[in-house]
This record gives structure tokens, sequence and C-alpha cells, in this order.
């Protein structure tokens, strides 16, 4: 079993034992005809989650958006996106960036298409001014370590982790380890 496929596992895994019900997988039809939406292929974990273990409704808090279907979903917020950020006099989302997640309040967690490693991002909008540059960071390095610290539970976004972990957490702050760096490509990848 390749680690894809061991890490697919383990999400699929650890998504059926939530409460909720999960949406069916898509189809690899789904996948091309969303891909073709885009403009651009979905980096291969990325589509593997949809068509292997559902079509969204899964992973850190609010859960993936569907791929596909009636709802808002990746594609149709990509495009939402894209289409007010170039109504703007400052763009502010980069082309091959797609949203994944809605955490609220305007912030997305979005994969990076475009990197060899899926890089997961995270768009914080609130009160950057007029640096939109300023609004995006690095969640992680890649998809596959952003879903294993889901599968772990260790992500920054869990709201159970016990006194022990925050005093490490604050311990590794102080350290400036745990902190979101800023995305580096941001300023270039809007412009472009």
């Amino acid at each position: 079993m390749s680690t894809d496929e061991d890490l697919l596992a383990r999400v699929a895994d650890r998504a059926r034992a939530g409460e909720t019900p999960l949406p069916p997988a898509v189809s690899a039809a789904d996948v091309a005809a969303s891909e073709a939406a885009l403009g651009f292929a979905l980096p291969p974990l990325l589509a593997a989650l949809y068509r292997e273990v559902a079509n969204g409704g899964f992973g850190p808090e609010y859960t993936l958006l569907p791929l596909v279907g009636p709802t808002r979903t990746v594609v149709s917020a990509y495009h939402a996106e894209r289409s007010a950020s170039a109504e703007e006099e400052a763009p502010f989302w980069p082309e091959g960036v797609v949203p994944v997640l809605e955490w609220g309040c305007g912030m997305y967690a979005a994969v990076d298409c475009r990197s060899e490693t899926a890089a997961v991002l995270l768009f914080e909008p609130n009160a950057v001014g007029d640096d939109w540059a300023a609004a995006w960071f690095v969640d992680d390095v890649s998809l596959a370590r952003w879903l294993e610290t889901w599968v772990a539970g260790t992500g920054w976004y869990q709201e159970d982790a016990d006194q022990e972990d925050a005093d490490q957490e604050d311990a590794d702050q102080d350290e400036g380890a745990g902190e979101l760096r800023p995305w580096e490509l941001a300023a270039s990848r809007i412009a472009g």
C-alpha cells in the first residue's frame, strides 16, 4: 500500500466515524469535469479524496466543500472568489488556489494546485487593510501533512485539546514554533 493509499484509508476511517453520514464519492468523470471548469488539474491527493472518500462533508471543523453538486462547491467558490477579486482595485485571490473549506468570517482553507506538494493555505482577510498579500498564510506545506494533522486530532483548530496540549502549544509559540507563516508567494501570485 502506498503512502497516499494508507493516508486515504485513515482519512476515510476518520470521516466515517463522524456523526453525519457522508455524501457519496464523485466519479472520475466528475473530477475531470471539475478540472475542465477550473482550467487546471487538481493535485492527485485532493482528487483522490473526492473520488475515494466522499464529495466533501468531512475534515477539520466545518468540513470540506463538495467538489460537485447544487450547493456551494470547490469549483463555484473558486470562480466566485476569482470574479470578486478581479473586480477589486487590488486583487486578492490567486489563480490556481482552490478554496476547500470555509472557516467562517470570510476565511478559507485553500489548496495551491500549482504547488508540487499541494500546500494548504489559510486566507484570513479580516483587518488586512489594502495589502491582500498579508491575508495569506501557509497552514501546512502539503495537503498530506494537513490531513495527517486532522486524522491525528492535532490541528490548530481542535477545540478539545486538553490543558497539557495547550501548555505545550504556549511553550512552542514562545519559541516561534506553531505560528502560521505568511505565504511568501502571495504578492506575486495575486499579481500574476
